[in-house]
């Protein structure tokens, strides 16, 4: 079974997601816009999910996070939750 892992920012609007996406493309560092915007509580770890298999994170998520190049910025990718930017960090 291929695993992955990833960061991933949380935000409640497509808006917001955007305006943190131009902020890190710019070379602002990822980890700290997750740790003062992200509502998810892996923003104590800079958005680090750590490594997770098919099938563990919403089907969305999923799907970008086994697709999408490794130490790419992708996003906004909307989901139950809300809007994520998120990188896949290695996957194998």
């Amino acid at each position: 079974m291929s695993t992955a892992s990833a960061r991933h920012i949380l935000v409640e609007t497509e808006e917001q997601c955007l305006q943190l996406k131009e902020r890190i493309e710019a070379g602002e560092d990822f980890a700290d816009i997750a740790r003062e915007y992200s509502s998810c509580p892996s923003r104590a770890q800079g958005g680090d999910l750590g490594q997770f298999g098919p099938g563990m994170m919403v089907k969305e998520f999923d799907e970008v996070v086994f697709s999408a190049d490794v130490n790419t910025l992708q996003g906004p990718v909307k989901t139950q939750f809300g809007f994520h930017l998120l990188e896949v960090t290695s996957r194998s």
